[in-house]
C-alpha cells in the first residue's frame, strides 16, 4: 500500500511540473523589453543636435535612407525651412510610442528657443512617423499633434528680417516687406516703453504668413474666426518674467489693406500686448487689456477719439449711448465687425479717460492692480477704489458722460 501511495504521489508531482512546463512553454517566458522607445529618443537627439548645428548631412542621416535626400515627405523640408531661424537650443522629448513591426509613430514635445528673444524654451506637441531598416530606425515625417497649431517653419521656408527691436520671420514675404515689418516693430517698441514703462523684454517677434488660412494653422484656430482682424499676439496671460516670448502673428490678407498709420497702429497695439502679458491675469477684462493696448497705438499720434472711434460716435450720436463697459464676450472676433468696433473703441476710451481725467501714471497703477489680482470678481472694483478712489457704478456714469462729451 505504500509503494502504491509513494508511486501515485510521484506520477502527481510529475504532472504539476508538466503542467507548469506546459504554461512557461505557452507564455513563451518573460518577454524581452521593446527597445524601440530609447532609440527613437537617442536618433531625436541627433536630429536636435543636426539642427542647432546647421548640420545638413547629419541631419539627413536621420531620415530615411529610401528616399532621395532622406527628408520627411508630409512636412516637406524641414531643415532647409527653419535653418534661417536664429536658435539657441533644439530637443525631443519622445512621450509616447505606437509601435506596429517595423513602422512607428512617436508623440514627443518639442522644445525649442529663438537666440536672444526666447527667455524659456517654447514647448509644442509633435508627431514623428518612423521606419526601421536593418536594425535602425528613421524619421519619415514629422508634423503638428492632433489639435496643436503649426510651427511657421512647417508652412515653407522661413525668410528673415532683424530690427533694433525686432525679428521677423516669414513665408513666402519678400525681403523688402520683411524689412518694413521690422521697421514698424522698431518704431513701436519704444512708444510701448514710453507709456508701460521699460520692465519688458523691449522687443518683439512677429510672424508674417502668407494668408489668413496660413495664420489660422499658426493659432490652430478656424480661419473665419480672423477674418478683418490685421494681427493677434500670442502667449500665457499672466506669464512670469521666465516665459518664452510672445508671437506677433500677422494676417497678411487684413493688415494689407491697411494705410501706413493703420499698420503702425496695430503693430504698436500688439506690442503692447507683449510688454503687459506679465501683468495681465485671469482678472483683467478684454475692455482693459484691449483698451490699454489701443491707448498705447494712438498715444502722441493727435487722433482724436471722433476720429478713431467712428462707429461708437455714430452709436453716441443716434443716442445709443452703451448701458455698460463692453464685456468679454464683445470682442468675440466672430461678433458683427460694427459691434467689436465699438468694444474696442469703448475699452479705449475708458483707458483715455482716465489717463485725461487722473493720469497717465495712475492709469499703468490701475492696470497693475486689476492684473494683480488672481481672480475676476472683485478684481476691477478693488483696483477702482485703491488706484482711482471710485467705484464701479461711478465710474461706469463718468464713461458715459465721457462719451457724450467728445463723441455727441
Amino acid at each position: 500500500m505504500a509503494g502504491r501511495r509513494q508511486g501515485r504521489r510521484t506520477a502527481v508531482l510529475w504532472l504539476v511540473l508538466a503542467a507548469i512546463g506546459a504554461a512557461l512553454v505557452g507564455c513563451g517566458g518573460p518577454a524581452a523589453p521593446d527597445t524601440a522607445t530609447g532609440e527613437i529618443q537617442r536618433l531625436l537627439d541627433l536630429r536636435a543636435r543636426a539642427v542647432l548645428a546647421l548640420d545638413e548631412a547629419g541631419y539627413r542621416a536621420t531620415g530615411d535612407p529610401s528616399t532621395a535626400t532622406g527628408a520627411p515627405a508630409p512636412g516637406g523640408d524641414t531643415f532647409r525651412n527653419l535653418r534661417a531661424i536664429p536658435l539657441s537650443s533644439w530637443a525631443y522629448r519622445v512621450t509616447d510610442v505606437h509601435r506596429s513591426g517595423t513602422r512607428a509613430t512617436a508623440d514627443a514635445d518639442l522644445s525649442y528657443r529663438i537666440a536672444g528673444y526666447d527667455r524659456a524654451p517654447v514647448v509644442t506637441p509633435r508627431t514623428l512617423d518612423l521606419r526601421e531598416r536593418d536594425g535602425r530606425w528613421y524619421v519619415t515625417g514629422e508634423r503638428p499633434a492632433k489639435k496643436a497649431g503649426q510651427q511657421l517653419w512647417d508652412q515653407g521656408e522661413v525668410g528673415v528680417a532683424r530690427g533694433t527691436h525686432s525679428l521677423v520671420l516669414g513665408i513666402g514675404q519678400d525681403d523688402a516687406r520683411l524689412r518694413g515689418f521690422a521697421g514698424l516693430a522698431d518704431r513701436a517698441v519704444p512708444q510701448v516703453s514710453a507709456a508701460w514703462g521699460k520692465d519688458w523684454a523691449g522687443q518683439v517677434v512677429v510672424l508674417v504668413p502668407k494668408s489668413l488660412d496660413a495664420m489660422a494653422g499658426l493659432l490652430g484656430a478656424p480661419a473665419a474666426g480672423y477674418r478683418g482682424i490685421a494681427a493677434v499676439t500670442t502667449g500665457e496671460a499672466g506669464g512670469s518674467a521666465q516665459a518664452p516670448a510672445d508671437r506677433i502673428i500677422v494676417n497678411p490678407d487684413a493688415y494689407g489693406v491697411l494705410g501706413d498709420f493703420g499698420k503702425q497702429v496695430v503693430l504698436t497695439h500688439e506690442s503692447t500686448h507683449v510688454a503687459t502679458r506679465a501683468r495681465t491675469s485671469a482678472a483683467t477684462p478684454l475692455w482693459l487689456s484691449e483698451g490699454y493696448a489701443d491707448w498705447v497705438g494712438y498715444r502722441d499720434t493727435g487722433r482724436t477719439p471722433a476720429q478713431a472711434a467712428p462707429e461708437l460716435e455714430a452709436a453716441v450720436v443716434a443716442g445709443r449711448v452703451p448701458a455698460a463697459l463692453p464685456n468679454d464676450g464683445d470682442f468675440g472676433f466672430s461678433r458683427d465687425a460694427d459691434a467689436l468696433a465699438q468694444a474696442y473703441e469703448g475699452g479705449w476710451l475708458a483707458c483715455l479717460m482716465i489717463a485725461e481725467q487722473w493720469s497717465e501714471s495712475e492709469l499703468n497703477a490701475f492696470y497693475r492692480a486689476v492684473g494683480a489680482q488672481r481672480k475676476r470678481a472683485g478684481a476691477v472694483e478693488t483696483a477702482l477704489r485703491d488706484v482711482l478712489g471710485t467705484t464701479p457704478e461711478r465710474f461706469t456714469e463718468r464713461w458715459q458722460r465721457y462719451l457724450r462729451t467728445r463723441l455727441g
